[in-house]
């Protein structure tokens, strides 16, 4: 698997599963009607940031993707933030752990002091049970923070890991 930045062209194989899990309404806070141009404009993000694919050598198939960027603004700019994002039939096999680790090196390179995910669903236990793994911890809980489809009204968690 080769990790390498995201390109317009790479909309293209990124927005079939990008639409499939937002329509889902399982794992992101994103609204579940987002048009291609509209999610194209909220994952597709330019210097400084950072988007990502995560291709299979030998096929050249995405298998995922991240974003990766500044928590906040100002005081809070030296804490980043990311998303991934993999492809349903492609989950399982270590592209959600090799997008985390390379967005971890990209922000430490950057001088970024620590790692935030603001909205991670409590319910989403392969994403949690991988960022916990990373050394991520909660340190926060938004209780009913999140309307799950099946589930009802369920947690989301901050989690952090310093850099």
């Amino acid at each position: 698997m080769e990790i390498r930045e995201a390109t317009p062209e790479s909309w293209a194989a990124v927005w079939p599963f990008f639409r499939r899990i937002v329509a889902a309404g399982e794992t992101f806070t994103y609204p579940v009607d987002l048009t291609a141009d509209e999610a194209r404009g909220w994952w597709m993000l330019p210097a400084p940031d950072r988007t990502v694919v995560a291709v299979d050598e030998t096929t050249g198939t995405v298998l995922g993707t991240a974003k990766m960027n500044r928590n906040q603004a100002g005081n809070g700019a030296h804490v980043a933030s990311a998303s991934f994002m993999v492809a349903p039939e492609h989950a399982g096999r270590g592209t959600g752990r090799a997008l985390c680790l390379d967005a971890l090196r990209w922000a430490r390179e950057r001088g970024y002091r620590a790692m935030q995910f603001n909205a991670v669903v409590a319910t989403n236990t392969p994403a949690v049970a991988l960022y916990r793994s990373l050394g991520f911890t909660v340190v926060g809980t938004v209780p009913e923070g999140f309307h799950h489809p099946r589930l009802g009204y369920v947690d989301l968690y901050v989690m952090h890991r310093p850099l």
